[in-house]
């Protein structure tokens, strides 16, 4: 496959107005209903009036939001939609919106796929003529064909989405790695690479020392911390066995495994942590947001995602931005700017490769300083809100202004 480049001197034409789908802006699902704010808010300031079209999807209760009329949110317009069913989203009402209004947009960027919001978006721009981006969210990604569905996704994909793809005028992709993986799929399309935003809008609001005096067994121990979904791609079964070798060389630090999932999944792995004699080194505090989740990252020492799989990685970007020093494995999205940018190490996923990270970084606080402010010169300056907007509208400007160019099989 071919990869077509950019022209990068393009630039949004006046009175810009995009359309961005999401299933979902539920926080329960994670890194995409954060991403999808922050992309917005960037835009917003930046003078592209900015639309979203979404579910009520929220759990154990829908969303409480006005559905079926616009809503103002930080200067962005909200379009609730009922969900008739929990999985795929589907939604008949936000299908009859999206006919009746597509045309009054310059472009639609769709986040996901495989979702009937998503795909219908797809298809009804298609049919209205107006370009169309789709964001996969990383489930084109090798481990997600593998292990989640894969007979289902791969029928899916060559009856509905290896067509939507193919039509969109760009697939952004957040990274190199998730481009690259997508193109084992062989399939046309035009790529285009784009990082997600980071923005912490709560982190002014809170101090070191917060998070601690939640939690009196912190006192005196140094911290390990996981924040994401709870989920078997996130390799929690790696990070328990490597964190039992940590101990053996220093005993006064805990892992706080910070986050949600499904309940049998997490009840097993505190099984592992007791089973492996960890449990009064691990703290479970939750799902964390807003100021409570910045507090969390105030008063870690080390953060560490051992993914299997990860298209990006919007929380060790987060941690970078907060000064704290990174442990990634090489199949989190960002490990090279991790690595070339020294600020963290990046490790296979692997027991012993882990714990051996771990263990240097906890030894070497003075590695750990310097880590932590390379990290936050990095996601500063790749990551800021404003400067992936403006390579965002840069992206719609030439969409508006020619012809996409395809990738050639």
């Amino acid at each position: 496959m071919k990869f077509e480049v950019w022209d990068e001197m393009s630039f949004a034409p006046p009175a810009m107005k995009v359309l961005h789908v999401i299933p979902s802006v539920a926080l329960y699902r994670g890194g995409p209903s954060v991403v999808i704010r922050a992309i917005t808010r960037g835009l917003a300031r930046q003078g592209i009036e900015t639309h979203v079209a979404t579910t009520d999807d929220n759990k154990p209760a829908p969303l409480e939001v006005p559905l079926g009329r616009p809503v103002e949110e930080d200067g962005i317009t909200y379009h609730y939609f009922p969900s008739q069913t929990r999985f795929y989203l589907c939604s008949l009402p936000f299908t009859n919106w999206l006919w009746s209004c597509a045309g009054k947009y310059n472009v639609i960027h769709i986040h996901a796929v495989f979702s009937y919001c998503s795909n219908v978006a797809a298809w009804i721009a298609y049919c209205k003529r107006v370009p169309y981006i789709i964001r996969p969210l990383g489930v084109l990604n090798r481990w997600g064909f593998e292990n989640r569905r894969p007979v289902l996704k791969r029928l899916s994909f060559a009856l509905i989405e290896k067509s939507l793809l193919g039509r969109a005028a760009a697939v952004q992709y957040t990274t190199e790695q998730e481009r690259d993986e997508a193109a084992d799929l062989k399939f046309a399309h035009y790529p285009v690479v784009i990082p997600n935003p980071v923005d912490l809008p709560d982190a002014g609001n809170v101090r070191q020392g917060e998070f601690r005096a939640q939690y009196p067994e912190l006192t005196g121990r140094e911290i390990v911390l996981f924040l994401s979904r709870i989920d078997p791609k996130k390799g929690i079964d790696l990070l328990l066995p490597a964190f039992r070798d940590v101990l053996r060389k220093d005993a006064a630090v805990t892992l706080v495994i910070a986050g949600d999932g499904d309940p049998s999944l997490v009840r097993n792995l505190r099984r592992m942590a007791s089973e492996l004699g960890i449990e009064g080194s691990v703290l479970w505090p939750g799902f964390l947001t807003g100021s409570k989740r910045m507090a969390a990252f105030a008063d870690a020492d080390i953060f560490v995602l051992p993914s299997y799989s990860e298209n990006f990685g919007m929380a060790p970007v987060e941690a970078m931005r907060m000064g704290i020093p990174v442990v990634v494995t090489d199949q989190v999205g960002i490990h090279k700017e991790v690595s070339e940018g020294r600020a963290g190490i990046v490790t296979p996923p692997a027991i012993a490769p882990l714990a051996s990270a771990l263990t240097l970084l906890l030894q070497e606080a003075g590695l750990r300083l310097e880590m932590g402010r390379n990290g936050a010169r990095l996601a500063a300056a790749r990551y800021s809100v404003d400067t992936v907007a403006g390579r965002l509208i840069d992206l719609y400007g030439t969409l508006c202004s020619q012809p996409v160019p395809r990738a050639i099989q």
